[in-house]
């Protein structure tokens, strides 16, 4: 479905209620799509898929492309045509969904079913901007800047930590039980049903200011730099979380000035870092180890020095106490 398609209208991003969390995460993503994307979990009925298509009509392209759950590794990155190649001497690329994805957004529902080889794939891909497809020594790159979107029900299986990590952002939604909240959402989704034109039409104003806020924070994005100030309180935030490398710092820093130049400050202040702390640590911090005020320790090395994924959880040897045991001499002995 095609959100510019009149004949499906996308419910209003302006129109979502009680969603201001995930509003202001996806606004930060559209604005700096190297973030890495966002994380929506919670559970059914929380507007997250409506989130999605919503942002997708704030931009230019008003593309939103999803990736469904059987799709296969060609279909997500594209294919190469090898016997073209070898007989004609170029290259044919059949374009896959990061491609047509391309300035737009990428909807991943139920993320944390997909594979974890593709998933690691697509988060690749949405932090670098670049889609390479590589067969038989023949290569080809092309431009993939999209907005990430990955939902999913933590009922349904959780994502492993070194996936978790690779999201820029991520927000947790959950029931709503406040009665005057919930009516709004209710009386909002009713009158969009009854009359989407009418709906739209009545939000156009809000959504034009919105869009004109995103790209014109695009354009000032890269002019903002963090002080001492800003760079110090990063830091001291992360190490409280006991977050592992520094992929925290480097998306609170950016998610920082992504949010500076939405308001359009001058500069990149504490204040802005303090609000997408949430966001960016909420997947990351280790509370295990910070409730003991401990830094985590790191896997020790196997012998030949090097750690990697599989020595996740890998403890040393300790050496054991030492007891003297009583030697009992057999029966037959003490008979003789």
């Amino acid at each position: 479905m095609n959100p510019n398609d009149a004949d499906f209208p996308v419910f209003p991003f302006t129109a979502l209620v009680g969603q201001e969390a995930l509003q202001q995460a996806l606004v930060l993503a559209a604005i700096d799509p190297a973030l890495g994307g966002v994380l929506v979990s919670g559970p059914r009925g929380t507007a997250k898929s409506t989130a999605a298509r919503a942002l997708a009509e704030l931009l230019p392209e008003g593309r939103l492309v999803t990736l469904p759950l059987g799709a296969s590794e060609e279909q997500l990155i594209g294919t190469l045509d090898i016997q073209s190649a070898l007989r004609d001497g170029g290259v044919t690329f059949s374009p896959g969904l990061l491609a047509k994805a391309h300035l737009g957004v990428l909807y991943v529902d139920e993320v944390n079913l997909l594979p974890n080889p593709l998933v690691d794939q697509l988060l690749d891909v949405a932090a670098s901007g670049v889609n390479v497809i590589e067969r038989d020594g023949i290569s080809h790159r092309h431009e993939a800047r999209f907005v990430l979107i990955g939902t999913m029900n933590p009922e349904e299986g959780e994502l492993r930590p070194q996936l978790l990590d690779r999201f820029g952002l991520a927000v947790e939604l959950n029931n709503c039980f406040d009665a005057s909240v919930r009516q709004r959402i209710v009386r909002a989704r009713l009158a969009f049903d009854m009359d989407a034109e009418a709906f739209c039409a009545r939000h156009a104003d809000a959504q034009s200011a919105l869009a004109e806020r995103i790209h014109a924070a695009r354009a000032v994005l890269f002019a903002l730099d963090p002080d001492d100030a800003v760079h110090a309180r990063v830091s001291a935030l992360c190490i409280a979380a006991h977050v592992d490398g520094l992929r925290a710092d480097l998306v609170m820093l950016r998610a920082a000035r992504a949010l500076a130049a939405f308001e359009g400050a001058n500069n990149v202040q504490t204040l802005h870092v303090d609000r997408v702390a949430d966001a960016v640590l909420k997947h990351r911090r280790r509370e295990a180890d910070a409730s003991q005020g401990e830094a985590p320790q790191q896997p020790a090395p196997r012998d030949n020095g090097s750690t990697n994924e599989s020595d996740w959880g890998y403890m040393p040897p300790e050496p054991a106490g030492t007891a003297k045991v009583k030697q009992v001499r057999p029966l037959a002995a003490k008979k003789a």
